[in-house]
């Protein structure tokens, strides 16, 4: 089928308009928050990604915290998202918002928004790809351009034989160098079946690491 010329620039501001209409829902929700201590909880696909809902409801008991959540794929396997009592951004939503250059990127907004970044868990997928700087997902990207002023906390998850790989130290060490703080993993008997160093921290652990960087009036 041809167009002319001029119903072809019809249809196409048609499609504008559209879009247009559509892009004001596809907007996050990441207005300041006025005083509030702003926690970005970042979760990869380890199997300790289960613990997100209760991971974000003990952040959301502290007074003056606001929370939001940015997931791999492969992360949502292991949880509900209806369990999660606040926004999760995904990296359809980063491709969703963005359709022409004037749009807001999701990544940097993310990244403007948020006085303090945690990712937990952090498995050994993702920890490789943020030690080697790639930024293939919308979580990465955020790491990526991560002020790194501002405090950013990790917590490594994965099977003991994967923590005791010796390009494990190096890649935490190279975390470690950028100015990044690990919330060390802990020893037990793991979902697989194995026994030994690799679980993420204890949530209640990883809650009282973020309250040691709120303002003092909030804690």
């Amino acid at each position: 089928m041809c167009y002319s010329p001029l119903r072809f620039t019809r249809l196409y501001l048609q499609l504008i308009m559209q879009a247009g209409s559509v892009l004001p829902a596809l907007v996050p929700d990441l207005s300041s928050s006025g005083s509030r201590f702003r926690v970005l909880v970042c979760v990869t696909g380890s199997v300790a990604a289960l613990k997100l809902p209760l991971l974000v409801s003990k952040l959301l008991e502290i007074p003056g915290i606001d929370v939001r959540v940015v997931t791999t794929d492969h992360a949502t396997h292991f949880y509900d998202l209806a369990e999660v009592p606040v926004r999760v951004y995904t990296d359809k939503d980063e491709w969703g918002m963005w359709t022409t250059r004037s749009d807001p990127v999701l990544h940097i907004e993310l990244r403007r928004w948020a006085n303090l970044l945690v990712i937990a868990p952090l498995d050994a997928n993702t920890l490789g790809k943020i030690a080697c700087g790639i930024c293939d997902n919308l979580l990465t990207c955020v790491v990526r351009a991560w002020d790194t002023s501002r405090p950013l906390l990790f917590c490594p998850a994965m099977n003991t034989a994967m923590w005791q790989h010796p390009i494990t130290a190096q890649q935490v060490a190279i975390l470690q160098g950028f100015g990044y703080v690990e919330i060390p993993c802990i020893a037990k008997k793991l979902v697989c079946g194995d026994e030994g160093k690799g679980a993420m921290a204890e949530v209640l652990t990883i809650v009282e690491k973020i309250q040691q960087y709120l303002p003092k009036s909030d804690v």
